[in-house]
């Protein structure tokens, strides 16, 4: 009964998407726009999650140098910063998860209408096409895959570090988390690093399919 509910909430969906497409279609709005938008929807989460991320490490930073104030409130800040990294983590993954939709959607389809042409030049030529837009695109999502996944570490050393703080709010607790700057700043580093690299590729695909 389960797998018959998951199978159904899964046709479901996926007939929502191809019902979207087609009223998207019919509006003069094609699956290669939709591609290309949440392609840029997707480059600019990582850019704003580029941005929380460091700032969570400032405020580790901060935490780490304690010298003085309401542990309680740097706790609720640090909190925060981890709760808004999650965020942002979760709209990345849900927007890269969107353009590998779209993206099979369009290449199906394209693969299909190749065999609609009666002209074998005509075909050989949008075959090519679409060989090295799935060469790009493939390119793209393994990118935004490879800093996707940069950002575990991260969010699992922060909410290690959080979960510490909450139930040790004195300074010996501070003293013992002193050790996890340098690996947490290690790890923002090799995710902003691997975020550039997508955003490189995300600004290449949208220049190639324009």
């Amino acid at each position: 009964m389960r797998l018959l509910t998951l199978g159904l909430m899964l046709a479901t969906m996926l007939g929502c998407q191809a019902a979207y497409y087609s009223a998207m279609e019919e509006m003069g709005i094609e699956k290669r726009d939709i591609l290309v938008d949440r392609v840029e929807e997707a480059r600019d989460s990582q850019e704003e999650a580029q941005e929380q991320f460091a700032s969570a490490l400032e405020q580790y930073s901060a935490l780490i140098n304690f010298d003085g104030g309401e542990l309680q409130d740097i706790y609720e800040d640090l909190n925060d910063e981890y709760e808004a990294s999650v965020d942002a983590a979760d709209v990345v993954a849900d927007r890269i998860d969107a353009i590998e939709d779209v993206a099979e959607a369009l290449f199906d389809e394209w693969q299909d209408e190749l065999g609609q042409y009666s002209s074998d030049k005509l075909r050989r030529d949008s075959e090519r096409q679409l060989k090295d837009t799935r060469r790009r695109y493939d390119k793209l999502i393994a990118a935004m895959r490879r800093a996707e996944k940069r950002m575990a570490p991260v969010l699992e050393a922060l909410q290690d570090n959080v979960l510490y703080l909450k139930h040790n709010l004195n300074a010996s607790a501070i003293g013992a988390l002193q050790g996890e700057l340098n690996s947490i700043e290690s790890d923002v580093g090799r995710l902003i690093e691997e975020m550039n690299r997508a955003i490189a590729e995300s600004d290449a695909f949208i220049a190639s399919m324009n």
